[in-house]
């Protein structure tokens, strides 16, 4: 195939936003998919993606997805981005709703649109080509921490979802790839999280030198992808050097320490 075909899933802000971006610049076609249909509009007139306004969180949705890749040209990579946080409680006082919102759009609604686009892919790519299922995780996946239990919960479910997935599809020219960030300043992701209180939101990011942006994720994203098709990342952590680990973030200038 001379054009390569990327779906991205949250596409309308952030990361999912910044990986159509890097793919158009890099010649793809890209589908981007999201719910906001006003901001998904604004994107494909700025890159000239096609884009498809659907929540992952809906079954019609995602089948509607399902039959316009497959009808526009299908795809060769999958990027399973769309996602969220609500809420930093205990797991004692935190909101039995706030968890089964976090569930359904970061574990549910993955394996709802992997299950539509799979058989998308396999008619799409044969051998010696590979497909490629790109999860965009976190580190909250990877480290528990205080305040994230609902968060932490439904990220290590959904690491271990894309983990059983390259188990299951061993023998296939499918590559199941992980991606999961560390402290990634974005407009969204905070605000959501502290339900649109912004002065909560900026505090987590002040004073940290140079915490990511969304660019640098879709940096590793589209990395990941264009290896040949032989290799397969099967994990990547990015994280700011000012973050060793979900709870140890550095605020103010890094220094080298004296001999």
């Amino acid at each position: 195939m001379t054009t390569q075909r990327a779906v991205v899933t949250g596409a309308s802000s952030g990361i999912g936003e910044a990986t159509v971006r890097l793919f158009r610049s890099r010649g793809w076609d890209v589908v981007g998919v999201a719910r906001r249909a006003d901001r998904l509009n604004a994107l494909a007139a700025e890159t000239g993606a096609q884009v498809v306004v659907a929540d992952v969180t809906v079954q019609a949705d995602v089948d509607r997805l399902r039959d316009e890749v497959a009808a526009s040209g299908g795809a060769d990579v999958l990027i399973c981005n769309a996602g969220g946080a609500f809420g930093m409680d205990s797991v004692e006082a935190s909101s039995a709703e706030d968890w089964a919102k976090m569930f359904d759009v970061n574990v549910l609604g993955t394996k709802r649109v992997i299950s539509a686009l799979l058989p998308v892919l396999r008619s799409s790519v044969t051998a010696p080509d590979a497909a490629s299922i790109v999860g965009v995780t976190s580190i909250a996946g990877h480290v528990a921490y205080e305040g994230g239990g609902g968060y932490n919960a439904a990220k290590f479910a959904e690491r271990a979802l894309f983990s059983v997935l390259r188990l299951e599809l061993a023998g296939e020219p499918i590559r199941v790839i992980e991606v999961a960030p560390g402290m990634v300043h974005t407009e969204e992701f905070s605000l959501v999280r502290f339900g649109g209180d912004q002065e909560r939101a900026d505090a987590v990011y002040d004073n940290v030198p140079d915490p990511l942006v969304a660019e640098d994720i879709a940096e590793a994203i589209v990395h990941a992808v264009e290896l040949p098709a032989r290799v397969n990342i099967d994990s990547i952590t990015v994280k700011p050097v000012a973050q060793a680990a979900p709870h140890k973030v550095i605020k103010g200038e890094l220094r080298m320490k004296q001999a």
